[in-house]
């Protein structure tokens, strides 16, 4: 399975909203020299709810050809309507990808036992490995620990991204879970304190404007190097909390358009970053020795 740092990857687009595969391309192959241990595409940070399906299975394919197996690439194919998220999910399998991230079913509400029936027959349904995403703060719905640890014995289903910044439920989790099931962070914040209890990486915002640095601080969590994970992560602090002052991409697609790695386009209903938090972006990203590009 995967470790480390897994980017959240924005996806580039173009003025007018639309899919800009050549950024796209190149933006793949800056994390890959930037050290970035694994790319999730198609995600929350992705914009999964506003790419139309043909074009979420244009970004996963582009990925993986693209990648070739560079590092491993994780498909977001979650959806609130489990037969969907079954087709994306044969379709992730068919375009090659290494896992799928499927988000907790988001409007509907379901139940504890609605949860485990929607992960299990999707996981039953598309031999490859699954990890569930558990973010109340968007969904509404919250994969308890108790529904997740029985999801866990389903094969297939090979982790969690935990974004609820719940470090008790991460300790929860990490103590009660089998060896072989992954815990990931889906919260900047506190990511490393989950590693450092023994989760095995960060699904990641900050990661798409400071990859290196996210790299470095995830292997130096998982080695037990504590001060120079601590120290890194000081540098990346106002990252993690300002790439948040407004609905996420909004903050993080400005801050990467910024370093001149995308173009500025973003899709309705998300609107472009407020000009009241321009400095203060800039100087988080300072604070992370990251260059403004276009200032």
């Amino acid at each position: 399975m995967f470790k480390g740092s897994l980017v959240a990857i924005v996806t580039p687009m173009d003025e007018e909203g639309g899919l800009d595969l050549d950024r796209f391309r190149s933006l793949l192959d800056f994390h890959i020299n930037q050290g970035t241990d694994g790319v999730v595409v198609v995600g929350t940070t992705g914009e999964s709810p506003t790419v139309d399906f043909d074009e979420h299975h244009l970004l996963m394919r582009t990925a993986v050809d693209h990648v070739a197996g560079r590092i491993p690439v994780i498909a977001g194919t979650g959806a609130n309507s489990t037969r969907e998220a079954i087709d994306l999910s044969i379709f992730a399998k068919n375009s090659g990808v290494d896992a799928c991230l499927s988000v907790a079913p988001y409007y509907n509400k379901p139940t504890q036992e609605g949860l485990y029936q929607h992960f299990k027959t999707i996981a039953e349904a598309v031999d490859i490995p699954h990890i569930l995403y558990n973010v109340p703060g968007r969904t509404v719905a919250d994969i308890h620990n108790d529904t997740a640890l029985r999801l866990a014995q389903v094969p297939n289903i090979v982790g969690i991204k935990d974004a609820t910044g719940d470090i008790g439920r991460g300790c929860d989790l990490l103590l009660r879970a089998p060896s072989e099931f992954f815990i990931y962070s889906g919260d900047d914040i506190s990511a490393l304190a989950l590693l450092l209890l023994g989760g095995h990486g960060v699904i990641s915002v900050t990661a798409n404007v400071a990859p290196r640095m996210m790299h470095e601080m995830c292997m130096a969590a998982l080695s037990g190097e504590i001060n120079t994970a601590r120290s890194l992560n000081n540098k990346l602090l106002r990252l993690h909390t300002d790439l948040f002052v407004e609905a996420n991409p909004i903050p993080v697609k400005w801050a990467v358009t910024q370093m001149g790695l995308i173009n500025s386009g973003i899709r309705l209903p998300l609107t472009p970053l407020s000009a009241q938090y321009h400095e203060l972006i800039r100087e988080a990203m300072q604070l992370a020795d990251i260059h403004d590009l276009k200032r």
